[in-house]
């Protein structure tokens, strides 16, 4: 069985949690675009640490039966995304993140909130 799109980027939160990632940040955008109905957002303070976080989504996803349709990018050049459909995860070197503000340009989005936070637009 499937997972619907808040499901699965809570998956990848999760598996992101885990791996110590920095910001971590689920903005719904299905209504902005059809692209994708999701992007999972989270930045890494090393390349090695950007590496172990792709796996993690990776590995979670793959348990589920939903392994990433496609990646692009290497923790090298500071961004990492992985396409899961109906949810798009990228991952940043905190510098590379700063510079493409995906927050800003998704200003329209709707924030999820993770389990432990509070809701907010």
């Amino acid at each position: 069985m499937m997972m619907d799109m808040k499901e699965k980027a809570m998956a990848v939160a999760a598996a992101l949690e885990d791996k110590k990632a920095l910001d971590i940040r689920v903005l719904s955008v299905e209504n902005l675009t059809s692209l994708t109905d999701c992007f999972v957002i989270a930045s890494a303070a090393s390349a090695s640490q950007l590496d172990a976080m792709a796996d993690a989504v990776d590995e979670a996803l793959s348990k589920r039966g939903e392994p990433p349709r496609k990646k692009e990018g290497t923790p090298q050049s500071g961004w990492v995304l992985l396409d899961l459909e109906n949810v798009m995860v990228h991952l940043f070197h905190q510098e590379k993140r700063n510079f493409y503000q995906m927050e800003r340009l998704w200003a329209d989005g709707v924030n999820l909130p993770l389990p432990e936070q509070k809701e907010e637009k």
